[in-house]
């Protein structure tokens, strides 16, 4: 019986084994099944190479640990930079792999090449890829930019003519400026664009290949209209005779004179922003019609220079100074005398007439320069912005930037309709406020559409009054009073006017509570603590607005905490955030567009706090930052 049961145990012993090696087996199976398979859990396997490159219905695989290797002596390489998720890649899919059977019975051969940029960050970085699919040749490892068809034949071809041994990239149609040949270029152009850029700079290799696309157009247009760049970093001295702070940084010269650009930043945008400029910044009208027409149907201040001729002196001085406002105001002249009579002016003067809709009897319809030889260019400008709006306008989101920025500003919130069946309703309450804006000329009013600006009534806290009308005031660094709710009335607006001109009122601020420990290396800001952290004169602020959804803000955090700790021992110091969509930023010179915006607050200078442009956010490229606007750091020495 016991040798019976010693077999038993044995029998099993070696089944349990057996079971054993089985079950490790088909995990390892398994793993290599479902590309998990760890070549440290079998010593006989051979390391594969990480270099490899692998085919997909005729197209190379291309990742960030092969892509250098492989372009290693290739003549021409065509890549598509796909995402995985992208529906115009998944179309292209079947177009592409034609495309690689055809190159590859080329004579020699072309290989075709896919990189998946949602993975290989690194290569897809490199080549600036922003969008899905982003199509390169690339010609002895430089990238060729394709923008032509996504079709097999014309893919093909451009690909053909790249590989010949003979071809040469096109000269770049954008001029490269240097302190050398800058004056002479600017000064000889009736207008050039020029991009002040860096190289290492990441907005201004994504705005190249559009810059130089927009070039080439415009080379071609009659008259041509010419762009050109300045390496800010080699030219130092053009870059700080522009006030260059930030790249890319475009301005516009018009025979040596210079203008800010405010134009879109991709190709077709940049031609019909350019194509516009290029035309007089003043229209001509021949007919008394057209301007009776603009008067009497217009929205916006109705601008007319009258002129004897071209030649005239004044038309001149009027045209430079529409120029340097061309984008702020439609400007018109006329060598007419009918037209001329009929605004009751003479050849020399300008008129600005208002729109028929905001006359009243507490203001004049129109207002006359007469432009002599002695006045200047900034004279006429400085007239154009004091008579553009009414006593009472018309505050819209398309004319908000232009028209009513400046502060205070009274504005008064209602359902504005100008149309015919509402016009009577919209200037009943205008007249009232019109009562109050004749005494107080030093405020700036305005009546505006409450669904217009539903988030600005909400923010004021005023979103459900229940109130028919509604009152706010935007005054200085970027403060805001709300008028109590209750009955609109000219006597009423009156008052509450009266209260803020005597300092009466208390500003509304959105704010998150105020937390109640705030000792970490990194403060937090909020709307009520913002003048008592961010304003306090006797340290500096390094400041951050983040948003709690944005990736990049999320990316710098373990740097940004980090930097609040290489600083935390700084008295005189803070490293602070603020969300900004959480809080407002009660001050207009601290103007958040993106996130993360981040600014330095000097101590001695508040009001004009330092932006930082790109630049390194990592903790090192910080503390240059800081440490070369810091007016209390101790530790400069020591650092």
């Amino acid at each position: 019986m016991k040798k019976v049961a010693l077999l038993l145990i044995v029998l099993l012993g070696v089944a349990h084994f057996a079971t054993l090696c089985r079950c490790e087996d088909d995990v390892a199976d398994d793993k290599e099944e479902a590309g998990d398979y760890n070549e440290d859990d079998d010593d006989d396997e051979e390391d594969d190479d990480d270099t490899e490159v692998k085919e997909e219905n005729g197209v190379l695989v291309l990742t960030d640990s092969n892509f250098d290797t492989f372009m290693e002596g290739k003549d021409t390489v065509l890549v598509e930079f796909y995402a995985p998720w992208c529906g115009h890649c998944k179309q292209f899919a079947p177009e592409y792999e034609k495309i690689a059977q055809t190159l590859k019975e080329n004579d020699p051969p072309i290989p075709v090449a896919k990189v998946d940029a949602t993975v290989a960050n690194a290569v897809a970085s490199r080549f600036d890829v922003s969008g899905y699919p982003t199509i390169k040749i690339l010609k002895n490892g430089e990238p060729v930019d394709y923008d032509g068809d996504r079709t097999e034949k014309a893919i093909v071809e451009r690909v053909k003519e790249v590989s010949n041994p003979d071809w040469k990239p096109p000269p770049e149609a954008t001029l490269v400026l240097t302190k050398d040949n800058f004056d002479d270029t600017v000064n000889d152009a009736d207008i050039i664009l020029v991009e002040f850029y860096a190289p290492w700079c990441g907005h201004c290799k994504r705005l190249a290949p559009e810059y130089e696309k927009a070039a080439k157009e415009l080379s071609q247009r009659s008259p041509p209209i010419p762009l050109a760049k300045v390496d800010a970093t080699v030219e130092a001295e053009l870059a700080s005779r522009f006030g260059v702070s930030g790249y890319p940084t475009l301005k516009i010269f018009r025979k040596g004179k210079v203008f800010d650009y405010n134009g879109p930043r991709e190709k077709h945008g940049i031609v019909d922003y350019m194509g516009e400029q290029a035309g007089p910044p003043s229209k001509q009208v021949q007919a008394v019609k057209q301007v009776q027409e603009f008067i009497k149907d217009g929205d916006d201040a109705v601008i007319v220079g009258v002129f004897s001729n071209e030649q005239d002196a004044a038309y001149e001085i009027y045209s430079e100074a529409c120029n340097i406002l061309r984008e702020d105001f439609t400007f018109r002249h006329t060598f007419n005398s009918e037209v001329a009579k009929s605004l009751k002016a003479s050849p020399g003067q300008i008129v600005i007439n208002q729109p028929e809709k905001f006359h009243s009897k507490h203001e004049p319809a129109s207002h006359t320069l007469a432009v002599k030889d002695s006045t200047t260019v900034a004279e006429v400008q400085e007239f154009f912005k004091k008579y553009s709006i009414p006593l009472v306008g018309h505050r819209k989101p398309s004319n908000d930037a232009k028209r009513y920025s400046k502060r205070p500003l009274v504005v008064v919130y209602f359902g504005v309709d100008f149309s015919f069946d509402y016009r009577k309703a919209t200037q009943f309450w205008r007249s009232k406020v019109l009562e109050v804006a004749k005494d107080f000329p030093e405020y700036t009013f305005a009546i505006a559409d409450e669904e217009d600006y539903a988030e600005e009534l909400k923010s004021l806290g005023l979103s459900e009054s229940g109130e028919e009308v509604n009152v706010g005031i935007m005054a200085d660094g970027g403060k805001k009073f709300a008028m109590e709710p209750e009955e609109f009335d000219s006597e009423v607006l009156r008052d509450f006017v009266m209260a803020f001109k005597k300092g009466k009122l208390k500003p509304i601020i959105k704010s998150q509570p105020i937390p109640k420990n705030n000792k970490g290396p990194v403060k937090v800001v909020v709307g009520k603590t913002f003048d008592e952290i961010v304003m306090d004169t006797q340290k500096d602020v390094l400041i951050e607005f983040y948003a709690p959804w944005c990736g990049h803000c999320k990316k710098l955090e373990p740097d940004y905490l980090a930097l609040g700790k290489k600083y935390k021992g700084e008295k005189n110091l803070v490293i602070a955030k603020m969300d900004a969509t959480a809080n407002d930023v009660p001050n207009d010179n601290y103007k958040v567009e993106g996130f993360p915006t981040i600014y330095f607050a000097p101590s001695d200078s508040k009001q004009s706090p330092v932006k930082l442009e790109g630049g390194d956010r990592t903790v090192e490229g910080l503390s240059k930052f800081l440490e070369k606007h810091a007016t209390k750091l101790q530790q400069r020495d020591e650092l």
